[in-house]
This record gives C-alpha cells, structure tokens and sequence, in this order.
C-alpha cells in the first residue's frame, strides 16, 4: 500500500477546509432571488470611470435560447485563491512622487491604496539596489566589498523608502513587498559589470545570499516588512541595464544551496521566495527543474511571471500558466511585472493600452494566478526617470511642467479587479456563451461576489448574467469594462 506523506494530507485538509468555507458563503447565493447587483463600468469616449451604472435585481433564471449572449457563473465551484493587487514601488515612482504637493501626494495615495475612495492595492514591489527605473545605477555596498561591512540602503532613504513608508499607511499599516533585485555588484559577475547581463560566479554565491540577508534586515528597520523575494528579475534576459543570467539549473542550485538555507539560517524562513520572475515562454522548464528537485522546491514557496513574450509580436503564452498551476498547485502564481512600453506621451489615453491589461488579467487568472503586481505605479511625462531611456507608461503619470496628475484608463481597468476582489477572494466558474465578452468572477470572505466583464468590440452588447438559479440583464458598452458584485 503506498503511504501518503503527512504533508500532503495537512495540504489536502486545509484546502478542504478552505473550500468548505467558501462553499458556505456562496450559498447564499443560490437564493438571490430579488436581491441588489450593483454594476460599476468603465468606458471609451464616456465620462464612465468605475461608475455605478445600474442598480439590478434578480429574479428566476429561465433556460437561455441559442441566440442570446451570457455569462454563466456557478459559485459552488470553486478554484484558486486571491493574495491581492498592486503595483511597484520604483525609484523612478519615487522620485516623481517627491516632485508633487502634499495635496497631490494624498490624492494619489488616496487613489491607490484606498480601498473605498480608491481602487484599494494591497500589495507591492520593489528592486533591491537600482534597476531601469532609478535615475542612476548603484549598489548597498563598495565595490570589492564580499563581506558586506559596507552595506547601506542610505541611498532609497531620500525618495524610495519615504514613498513604501506612505503606501503601507495608506493600505491600512499593512501592505506585502517584494523584493526582486536586478544585478549582484559588478565584482561578484562574469561581466564585471552590473549592466548587460553577465552571470553570478559561484565564488561569491555565499556573499550574495548574505546580500538578500542584508536587505531584509536594513528594510524592516525602517519600517518596512519584506513578505517575499525573488532570486533574480528576468534571469533569462541581457539588458542594456542592470540584469544577470540564470540557467535554470543555476538559479536552481543557488536557491536551495545559498540562498534558502542561508535566509532560514538568519531567522528569515518565513520569508517567502519567488523564482523564475519572468516571461511566460520559459515558464513550465523553469518551474520543473526547480519544483522537482525535492531541496529546491521546499525554498520554492512560488514562481513569478511577466508578460513580455510579445516582444517578438507574438502572442501572450496563458496556456503555460495553466500547466505550471495544474502540475504543481501547491506553489502560487504571482504576475510579478508587465507595462506598455514604446513610451507615447499623445497615447496617454490610448484604450488598446487598458484592453492589453484586462485581457491578461482575466486570462491569468481564469488560468491560475493568485495574486498580480503591476509596475511602476507612476511615472512622469517622458515615462520615466529611467536612466538607459527604456521609458514605459504607467497608470497614473505626473507631468512634472503643468504639474498636472493624469488617471489613464489603465488605472481603472486595474481597479475593475483590484477595488472588488479583496485578498482571500476565490475564484469560481465562470464563463461567457460568445467570445466578443470575456470574464472572470470571484467570491471574497464576506460573501460578495464580483463579476469582471470585458467587452473589446465596437458594439454594445446586452447579456443575460446567470449566477446559479437566478439571473438579471445588464448592458456593457464597446470597449468597456464592467464589474458587477453581488
């Protein structure tokens, strides 16, 4: 008879328990028959920006005819579970933060992190020394330095750690970080140079895991609890700015040789470690050579995702999200980077942009994700600073001449998900009968369920909402985005 390890039953029970829960606080739902569905929309060439925009009831649903468009969701089953939203928390957000008044400072806090005036972010990134958005490349320590006597984060103490400070007080006093850091200091690499990729050489693996020691502990002494880290952003790419390779089996060895033993050693093994952080493409190697290795796999606690495999024209690769959660379910799925490059100051307001971001967003996470951080939560209005000139947009810009603060419709489309699905939420099965709408649905602890509803088309377009045994009619308008909670 082949015993079953205790762990994987512990594993087993607790999601059963988790399910069961929410099993409770969806039944509810089954007999909503007359109660409110409230219907916020954003809208192309409206004033509409996550507006209430009917106030419905349900009544009995009835067997839908072949012609009509609808979306079917079915609480009782249930999938994975939600961690949050939120955006990075750059040197180049930072910098452009400092440049605001105070008033537009609590505006934009208000705006992010305020989960009722605002769309209500609840997590957040970071890099460890600089990467393409700081104004300059440096590093914590000296160069030479492999014993870290020199290590100091007095640099982020003028504009970064001010703003993570802000953000954690704006969120409530809580507020999740990830630590992901771009390049080791030039001397510990193959290139010797923090730039243009290069390799970690294995003489200084101890020195650079003591590196993640260093950061952890210099940041919670300002205030700032790190939640988790990443091995390495994009250990697959050479940058014209701070990057460094990883093979998989590289980053593999280094995590459960150096840096898994190394943060448990130093009192952080409840410090939650994210591998990969990259594109879509590679993800399903990356993820098996890592979560098969029995040593690795128990420092693995997840594995991050980008979304720029498009680079090349082609298209976003959902379907390897999907298998990397079917095959190792236990670990979480956390989109941990995406932007619109190709910096535009007229497209500002350029819709395809937010439609980019609901089409993954949706995608991700019917596919598996748990939890989804965007990048910079604001830039100025040449897309940056960024000192190699990769320059990107943002939700929120800030244009540093007219002093102006402009909300693009990325923001909104973020908070269709953000400001309803609220950490702890599942999702749960949810489907549409034609491909002109896409969707996804949640159900949060207190019982609400929220609906997200894309419509790409030129057209407006009336669908009936089945939700169990009742149903109601709603109308979304071309290239919009809907959330309906309930």
């Amino acid at each position: 008879m082949k015993t079953i390890p205790f762990l994987t039953l512990s594993i087993a029970f607790m999601s059963l328990l988790d399910h069961l829960s929410v099993a409770q606080s969806t039944r509810k739902t089954l007999t909503a028959e007359g109660k409110k569905v409230t219907v916020y929309t954003t809208a192309e060439g409206t004033n509409l920006k996550l507006s209430v925009t009917d106030n419905l009831t349900f009544t009995k649903a009835i067997q839908p005819l072949e012609v009509e468009v609808c979306v079917f969701v079915n609480p009782q089953k249930t999938f994975q579970k939600i961690m949050g939203f939120g955006g990075a928390l750059t040197d180049a957000s930072a910098e452009v933060f400092a440049k605001m008044s105070e008033k537009q400072q609590d505006e934009l806090m208000n705006s992010y992190y305020n989960k009722e005036t605002g769309i209500g972010y609840t997590m957040g990134r970071t890099s460890i020394a600089s990467c393409d958005f700081s104004s300059n490349t440096y590093n914590y320590i000296e160069n030479g330095d492999k014993e870290l006597k020199t290590f100091t984060v007095e640099h982020d103490r003028q504009f970064r750690i001010p703003l993570i400070k802000k953000a954690i007080h704006y969120a409530g006093g809580k507020l999740p970080i990830l630590g992901s850091p771009w390049s080791p200091p030039a001397f510990m690499k193959s290139n010797n140079d923090v730039l243009h990729g290069g390799s970690l050489l294995p003489e200084f693996s101890q020195s650079w895991a003591n590196y993640f020691v260093k950061f952890i502990q210099s940041y919670e002494k300002e205030g700032i609890p790190i939640f988790a880290v990443s091995v390495q952003n994009e250990p697959m790419a050479v940058q014209t700015w701070e990057s460094c390779k990883y093979t998989s089996e590289q980053e593999r060895d280094f995590l459960k040789n150096y840096m898994g033993p190394t943060l448990a050693k130093s009192g952080f093994g409840d410090k939650k470690i994210i591998v990969w952080d990259h594109n879509r493409d590679l993800l399903s190697e990356r993820a098996s050579v890592i979560f098969d290795d029995p040593e690795a796999s128990k420092y693995a606690w997840g594995i991050g995702i980008h979304w720029y495999e498009t680079w090349s024209g082609g298209k976003e690769m959902f379907d390897n999200v999907r298998n990397v959660h079917e095959a190792y379910p236990e670990k979480n799925l956390w989109f941990t980077e995406g932007c619109i490059e190709s910096y535009n100051i007229n497209k500002l307001n350029y819709w395809p942009n937010a439609e980019r971001y609901g089409n993954n967003i949706i995608n991700d996470l019917n596919n598996g994700l748990n939890a989804y951080i965007d990048w910079n939560i604001l830039l100025d209005e040449k897309g940056g600073p960024n000192h190699v000139g990769n320059f990107c947009f943002a939700p929120v810009h800030f244009n540093t001449i007219t002093k102006e603060l402009i909300y693009t419709p990325i923001f909104y489309y973020i908070g269709h998900f953000s400001k309803f699905v609220r950490p702890n939420a599942h999702r749960i099965s949810t489907s549409a009968s034609r491909s002109s709408l896409q969707t996804t649905s949640f159900v949060n602890e207190d019982g609400s369920i929220a609906t997200i509803v894309m419509n790409k088309t030129n057209d407006e377009i009336k669908y009936k909402l089945f939700v169990g045994s009742n149903m109601t009619e709603v109308i979304i308008k071309p290239h919009a985005m809907q959330t309906i909670v309930y």
